[in-house]
């Protein structure tokens, strides 16, 4: 039985799964996830296991911890391929040695939350905006604490980063889940219930880890790194804000979408934005997306608009405006909004029913101390090429006395929203009207895979020198379908470098569909049934962020429901808000915390 709950924000007191099967992932594994278990008899590797004579305690956080711990043997980069892992108090004993370490042993009885030291869920996050690298921990960070004191074991996994070529990010954080398993009979938690959590290029990853558990395309890679063989990458759950992925159609998504917010281009320039908006109109007809009835979900041609209109186009039309309905069923009004820090969009700054504010601002998750919290900012974060290419865009400030008030100030410019208050219903007009208002372009044409090889994703699919190269298969065909010299002298760039192979032997294609969690979660895709993919996914996404088209998310939840192999997927936009780790209420670790909770405590 597999559910979307978007009916409801989870929280620290809600700790009953709607899915029977969830809370039976619990304290031990069952027979089913035996597939995320080391084949002992197949293990191969020159690492140690984690030395329980190496561990150091913070007393003050009853914490027990270790840095420093290498995951692979062969690294490319030994300054970031080791991981740091911190374990409540309560699951180990240990006796101080000469040197001021500790010799360890598991606790085997006590219990936080219900959990033991071979119960607790292992939670790892991905904090790798823009696709960068996630810098190894050397020290003791109190960042954790809202984990090991919810009875949680922490690994912090260091990575590369973009400028290393992908799939190296991601293969080293398989790497490194790879040694967890390895080293399970010297660590606390229970390494069957592994959890990945990211926002932005970290939710990207944390969904492409999730995805992709256990694929053979990664084998060379993790071999070249001297990874553990014989034991499972894949992971119990994955969490995702945000998440800037599906790369191989996302410039075309971008323009079907928010192209109609540009203004001001050439010939050329409209001619490459509509062609492309086209090819994803095609791209989705053939990709074997279903309503949760099993209802196809195609694209069809418009009087307006290319390709604005079909099943696919209602049903992103519908979260619009289920996203906005549970705007005005979480919110107290009086509503005070605020405009944001760019683009012209808002976000729910006003009083929300938990007293709180939206999460603008806070520390990614997994980020150490001492990095910046109160000012934070991912899209500064990234490095990522954004541009004022909107044409409009509607900002609210001020106080907002009722709902029909609110509903006033959205059709302040022109009517584009109706609103049932007696049963708390919208209905926007069409989804253009909704883009100029709160989702307006901010990059250049080619949003991921730029003409100019400027953007982060570009680098992302180079070669290891940080120079970027083309990688999307769908731009390079558009460009081949334009019939002028701008486009012809693109398209040869573009084929060139998509056909360039790396070091292993691979061209671009391949690895985007490594890094592509839907080739590997649908079946119209060669990927479908190559990985173990995660049983259960927790997906939110600010609905006013233009770093990607809507589609980035939705079409990630369509295809993990329709997936035999998911449980679950926990899917919300949240209206209002940008490119953040959105939630429609309360605080995103705790959120997180309370939904890793239900999915893994018994009733």
């Amino acid at each position: 039985m597999k559910y979307r709950n978007t009916a409801m924000a989870v929280t620290l007191g809600m700790l009953v799964c709607s899915l029977s099967a969830c809370s039976a992932a619990g304290s031990a594994a069952s027979s089913e996830d035996s597939d995320a278990e080391d084949t002992d008899t197949a293990v191969t590797t020159d690492l140690s296991k984690i030395d329980s004579t190496k561990w150091l305690y913070n007393e003050d956080d009853d914490v027990w911890y270790q840095t420093g711990i290498s995951y692979c043997s062969n690294p490319a980069d030994a300054s970031y391929e080791t991981l740091a892992v911190f374990v409540p108090g309560a699951y180990i004993d240990g006796t101080k040695n000469d040197d001021g370490t500790y010799t360890c042993t598991l606790n085997t009885t006590a219990e936080i939350n219900g959990y033991t030291a071979q119960s607790a869920p292992v939670v790892m996050p991905i904090n790798t905006p823009g696709y960068s690298a996630q810098a190894a921990l050397t020290d003791y960070s109190s960042s954790v604490t809202s984990y090991t004191d919810a009875g949680f074991v922490y690994v912090h996994a260091g990575c590369r980063g973009r400028d290393a070529g992908a799939p190296a990010g991601v293969a080293d954080l398989k790497a490194a889940i790879r040694y967890i398993r390895y080293s399970k009979d010297t660590l606390a938690g229970d390494t069957d219930s592994i959890f990945t959590f990211g926002m932005s290029g970290g939710g990207a990853q944390s969904a492409i880890v999730g995805a992709s558990g256990n694929s053979a395309l990664y084998d060379a890679y993790l071999k070249q790194i001297g990874a553990v063989e014989g034991v499972s990458d894949a992971v119990l759950g994955s969490v995702c804000w945000c998440p800037i992925t599906n790369l191989d159609s996302a410039d075309g998504a971008y323009e079907w979408m928010m192209g109609v917010t540009r203004s001001g281009l050439s010939e050329d320039e409209q001619a490459l934005s509509d062609q492309l908006a086209r090819y994803f109109a095609e791209y989705i007809n053939n990709a074997g997306l279903v309503d949760e009835e099993g209802n196809a979900l195609t694209l069809e041609k418009s009087e307006e608009g290319v390709y604005q209109a079909g099943s696919y186009y209602e049903y992103l039309k519908n979260t619009i405006e289920e996203s906005l309905e549970h705007f005005l069923e979480d919110t107290e009004f009086p509503y005070t909004a605020s405009s944001s820090q760019g683009g012209g969009h808002m976000h729910g700054g006003g009083q929300r029913p938990d007293g709180g504010t939206p999460p603008d601002g806070e520390r990614p998750e997994g980020m150490p101390e001492g990095e910046g919290p109160g000012d934070m900012n991912f899209e500064a974060m990234d490095d990522i090429t954004r541009n004022d290419t909107s044409a409009s865009g509607l900002s609210l400030t001020g106080t907002y006395e009722t709902a029909q008030d609110y509903i006033d100030a959205l059709n302040v410019n022109g009517e584009w929203v109706s609103y049932d208050a007696s049963a708390n219903t919208v209905t926007i007009k069409d989804i253009a009207s909704f883009v100029q208002a709160f989702k307006t372009a901010s990059k250049n044409l080619g949003a991921f895979d730029q003409l100019d090889r400027g953007q982060g994703e570009n680098t992302l699919f180079g070669y290891g020198d940080g120079s970027g190269a083309h990688f999307d298969a769908m731009m390079r065909d558009v460009l081949a379908s334009i019939n002028s010299v701008y486009a012809n002298e693109y398209a040869q760039e573009y084929d060139a470098d998509i056909l360039k192979t790396d070091s292993l032997g691979n061209t671009a294609e391949t690895r985007v569909n490594m890094y592509t969690p839907l080739y590997y979660l649908l079946s119209s895709q060669e990927g479908y049934q190559t990985s173990t993919p995660a049983k259960y996914w927790r997906i939110r996404t600010g609905i006013n962020q233009s770093d990607c088209a809507l589609s980035t998310e939705a079409n990630l939840t369509l295809a993990l429901e329709s997936n035999t192999a998911v449980e679950s997927v926990d899917f919300e936009t949240v209206w209002g808000q940008g490119h953040t780790q959105a939630e429609r209420t309360g605080n995103s670790t705790e959120n997180f915390i309370a939904w890793v909770q239900s999915c893994t405590m018994q009733k």
